[in-house]
């Protein structure tokens, strides 16, 4: 090849290759031309000028890359009339997602019906006889007795139960039982509370109970006489309360009760409401609703068992863990006061964000022979339940069989009844009543700044003492007590 040929093929190679996209008057425009700039300004509404990628060609002329056709779409929908012998067909094959599905379906609603018609054909139709219903227009004497006494009915509380009507008494609300300090209302000073002064129950005529009590296996307590000491830390009861009971008027063997009532505010107030059998014999109380036998059929208490249908603390639930939020119910049974197995048959009710001193709340009984239970508000809500047939009685639920109280074996006192509910196949009568503190360990020591111990002799001086404290805490006038609006109570079986 000759040199020109040689030159000729350099100068090629350098030069600028024309196709289609290439304009020749735009290769001849100099190459700092501000048009074909990369920065140079576009009118906005100018068609852009196609990538040197595109697929379709921009002009008329022939093109080095050819369009690719696009592929029709083919429906492979049949046209036209087509036989269909299986529809023809009589002898189709079975759906058996559709049987398996359907037929389960059907199993599961028929043994739900099952369960609810069981259910309800177990629950118990009893009839009822209304025996009390008093919405406290007046407080009913033939209806309502007062016990008075100053030994708090074996708990150890501190008050002194009166008729007086500042701690008993009615309003439009209901019935209020409130506490008061001993001193003025009473007519006992200060000095006589602690120091020097006797109250004599027998001797005016007042209590209700001349019968001592026990308070332990070895001690007995007068209820009806207090003195004061300074010398051995003995006082005067510093707070005076009321216990009303329908005792001899109004009981019931198996049946309904109905109580509505707002509990008190205030710090170690017991409230109760409770059946019992008999006024004479022990019993154990507080802020609480409680039944009582009528008679002491198998013996003192606990023999003869207890009925505790709600019993609460007035302290504050955001101070207290045990406090205004809880409710409770148990049954007390047992062959001793120390062999009480009320643990076995206990309940309670906690909420987060009621306090049972705010409002008003229905609290009741259902007893019959094979059970009984308490409930709140409602008898879906319950409180404790017992079950006395799951049980052949309660010597044997108990275990009593084997141990000892003072180095004896106790005795069955309810075998002569022969019945799996003993004690609780007796009269009941109700008792109302808000009891201050205690000790028998209602109120815990070591919780909630309690300021004594219920060990000590001196517990109820110490509670005194603390008295700037925890009086703060009570609420203002009737607040402080409990507020009964209605009771009703009804007799198992037709009137």
């Amino acid at each position: 090849m000759s040199r020109l040929e040689h030159s000729t093929v350099a100068s090629d190679l350098f030069r600028p290759r024309l196709n289609s996209f290439t304009s020749q008057a735009a290769l001849s425009r100099p190459a700092t031309s501000r048009r074909n700039s990369t920065n140079a300004p576009r009118n906005p509404f100018e068609t852009p000028t196609p990538s040197l990628h595109s697929r379709v060609a921009l002009s008329t002329g022939s093109s080095p890359i050819a369009a690719r056709p696009r592929r029709r779409f083919q429906s492979s929908r049949l046209v036209g009339e087509f036989e269909k012998p299986w529809l023809n067909s009589s002898k189709r094959g079975p759906n058996w997602d559709s049987i398996i599905f359907y037929t389960c379906v059907s199993i599961a609603l028929s043994l739900g019906a099952y369960i609810c018609y069981d259910a309800v054909r177990h629950v118990p139709k009893n009839e009822y006889c209304l025996v009390l219903e008093d919405t406290f227009s007046s407080l009913d004497s033939n209806t309502w007795s007062h016990e008075i006494q100053m030994n708090g009915f074996g708990t150890g509380s501190f008050d002194w139960t009166t008729d007086d009507q500042a701690n008993s008494f009615v309003t439009s609300e209901g019935l209020h039982i409130v506490p008061t300090m001993t001193i003025g209302s009473s007519g006992i000073s200060a000095e006589q509370l602690t120091n020097g002064y006797t109250v004599n129950l027998t001797a005016d005529g007042t209590c209700t109970n001349s019968r001592n009590q026990r308070v332990s296996e070895l001690i007995t307590d007068s209820p009806c006489v207090a003195v004061s000491n300074s010398s051995i830390n003995q006082i005067i009861n510093p707070v005076r309360s009321a216990r009303l009971t329908t005792a001899g008027k109004k009981t019931i063997k198996y049946g309904r009760v109905e109580v509505v009532a707002r509990m008190p505010k205030g710090d170690w107030l017991w409230p109760a409401i409770w059946y019992y059998h008999n006024p004479s014999a022990r019993a154990s109380c507080t802020y609480s609703l409680r039944m009582m036998p009528q008679d002491s059929v198998y013996g003192e208490w606990p023999r003869s068992g207890e009925i505790d249908i709600v019993e609460s603390r007035g302290n504050d639930a955001q101070t207290y863990p045990l406090g205004n939020n809880i409710v409770s119910s148990a049954l007390h049974w047992g062959t001793t006061a120390s062999n009480n197995m009320f643990q076995l048959s206990k309940g309670e009710w906690g909420s987060k964000r009621t306090k049972y001193s705010n409002g008003f709340h229905t609290f009741g009984l259902e007893w019959s022979e094979k059970y009984l239970f308490t409930w709140l508000d409602g008898r879906l809500r319950q409180v404790l339940f017992f079950n006395f047939a799951n049980n052949k009685n309660l010597w044997t639920y108990g275990e009593f069989a084997g141990t000892t109280v003072n180095g004896s074996a106790p005795d069955d006192p309810w075998a002569a009844a022969g019945t799996a509910n003993a004690p609780f196949d007796q009269s009941f009568y109700l008792i109302l009543n808000v009891a201050v503190g205690s000790t028998n360990g209602w109120f815990p020591d070591g919780i909630g700044s309690k300021p004594w111990t219920d060990g000590s002799d001196n517990a109820m001086r110490d509670f005194w003492k603390a008295n700037s404290t925890w009086s703060q805490t009570w609420g203002d006038g009737v607040e402080r007590g409990m507020t009964v609006k209605s009771v009703k109570m009804w007799q198992e079986g037709k009137c």
